[in-house]
């Protein structure tokens, strides 16, 4: 498996502390969801105006983009034109910097309307965001996350989309905490369609300030609750030697540890799984 940093985890850092933190640390490409002040890179000048000087610097790294992480969420109708607009800037970037994956959400309220629907909704924009000039040339991963983090339900949105285009990222935290899935199972009912995955770990502290919505505060990989080594072991099981991000939410829960701390021993810890 190739290893990623999410760029959620150093929000506050330069590309130089980046690239030079996941050089050092052993990681193999990074994961950009959004930089410093702008969530959305392809709005930043280091991904247009400046993309080869970038370029150019992540490859003295020896660093590769593993994913460009969006904000799309295909079944919400009503941004329908923001997130095509998004797409195609992100298909510029993408082209830019050979990347190959994008990452999308399902999004939408099952409460507003039944899931059937939104899984139709999210394929017409799916399909529309794939009549993009060069769209065909990436694989969309839809996130497990919010209503389709349960394998079923993903599994429902996923009968809306282009197989030959759109993928699964995995973010075992979420199936674990949220959909009470084993790593096992999950892989089971998905691992054919899995092509990329996320990875954190996460202590049960409900009273924190910055807990999650369900009583979780992200911790340094190896010294939460979530069984980690578990998700490792049954990817290698099943083969999967692609891409293993660690999402390290520093972006939206501050509080948590720093980055210099929690990048280097993600790589630390994985090193042990042996």
């Amino acid at each position: 498996m190739q290893l990623a940093l999410s760029t959620l985890g150093c929000p506050d850092w330069d590309l130089e502390r980046i690239l030079s933190v996941g050089r050092d640390a052993g990681y193999d490409g990074v994961d950009f969801r959004g930089y410093r002040d702008e969530i959305d890179v392809t709005r930043h000048p280091l991904f247009t105006d400046r993309a080869d000087e970038t370029r150019s610097r992540l490859e003295s790294a020896g660093l590769s983009i593993s994913a460009l992480s969006s904000s799309i969420t295909l079944c919400e109708t009503d941004d329908r034109a923001a997130h095509v607009a998004e797409a195609r800037r992100l298909v510029e970037v993408g082209d830019t910097f050979d990347v190959d994956r994008i990452r999308v959400f399902g999004g939408g309220d099952p409460e507003d309307r039944s899931r059937a629907e939104l899984a139709r909704a999210g394929g017409e924009t799916m399909r529309e965001i794939l009549s993009i000039d060069g769209a065909e040339n990436f694989q969309w991963v839809l996130e497990m996350h919010d209503a389709w983090t349960a394998s079923d339900d993903c599994q429902q949105l996923l009968d809306e989309l282009p197989a030959d285009n759109v993928g699964v990222l995995w973010d075992a935290a979420h199936t674990i905490r949220l959909a009470d899935e084993t790593p096992r199972e999950t892989l089971d009912a998905l691992g054919d369609r899995i092509e990329y995955v996320h990875l954190k770990d996460a202590v049960y502290e409900p009273d924190h300030n910055d807990a999650t919505d369900d009583g979780y505060v992200y911790a340094v990989p190896g010294e939460g609750d979530l069984p980690m080594a578990d998700v490792v072991a049954a990817l290698r099981e099943r083969g999967y030697d692609g891409w293993l991000v660690f999402e390290h939410e520093k972006r939206w829960h501050p509080s948590i540890a720093d980055p210099d701390v929690a990048l280097p021993a993600f790589v630390e810890w994985f090193r042990d799984q042996r």
